[in-house]
């Protein structure tokens, strides 16, 4: 059976508003993200991912009372991100309204954190979050950290391949060189990826003719998330599924139209 594709508006949130820049920088003021996610949960998106980008560069804990009130106004899969560094921190998250969690930083300070996460309360809940870019390493891709200043020292596709047998369920892959460009996905990135790891594969970072998206999904993508496009206007989601539809991808049809 082929899965419908998944369309995911993100929201990243720091200090309480959705920002969004070019490459994680000259950020902009994009919205509230309680009202923004219901928008999008009305418009007919599938899943919504929340990223609190300044959580793990500045030490603190994601904002749980934003995850409270923007988790009862969508009714559809939640995830998210920022600052989550144990067993303890998942738990607070999916009792406060998250379906899922995505996790970056901390899994690359101490790979075991996976592992502990995924037999706590399954592999399903389990995002991770790979901020790569191109560079000199074996694949050609790194790994970034800390909303993409740092380096981590990491080759992307053998950190992908490692976080996969620790027991991840799906791969959140972000191009730091695509990100908030709209001048397309990292196909060579996806594809990469996709060689390597047989979980989910969320494509992110680049996103912006309709014809973006359908050529991550044939570069191995299941799920496709944005930002930009859907934040200033350039394209609804009815649009995007509307578009995939008559290509012929498998889409929820609930959400058309």
């Amino acid at each position: 059976m082929t899965l419908s594709v998944r369309i995911i508006p993100c929201l990243d949130v720091t200090e309480g508003r959705v920002v969004k820049g070019v490459n994680f920088t000259n950020l902009l003021d994009a919205g509230d993200p309680v009202e923004m996610a219901a928008l999008y949960g009305a418009e007919g998106a599938d899943e919504l991912t929340f990223l609190d980008i300044s959580a793990s560069s500045s030490g603190r804990e994601t904002t749980l009372d934003v995850v409270r009130k923007t988790a009862d106004q969508v009714f559809i899969p939640l995830t998210v991100g920022g600052g989550i560094r144990s067993v303890n921190d998942v738990n607070q998250l999916l009792r406060a309204g998250a379906d899922k969690i995505s996790i970056n930083t901390a899994a690359i300070k101490r790979p075991e954190l996976i592992s502990e996460i995924a037999e706590t309360f399954g592999s399903q809940v389990l995002v991770l979050s790979v901020d790569a870019r191109r560079a000199r390493t074996n694949s050609g891709f790194e790994v970034t950290t800390h909303g993409g200043r740092e380096r981590a020292g990491l080759d992307a596709i053998e950190w992908v391949e490692r976080a996969c047998e620790l027991g991840v369920g799906e791969i959140l892959l972000n191009s730091m060189d695509a990100d908030g460009t709209r001048a397309g996905y990292d196909i060579g990135m996806i594809s990469a990826v996709r060689a390597v790891s047989s979980v989910p594969l969320i494509a992110s970072g680049g996103a912006g003719t309709l014809q973006d998206f359908a050529a991550a999904l044939d570069a191995g993508a299941n799920a496709l998330l944005a930002a930009s496009v859907f934040h200033f206007g350039v394209h609804r989601i009815s649009d995007i599924k509307t578009y995939l539809s008559e290509q012929g991808y498998s889409i929820r049809e609930s959400a058309l139209g």
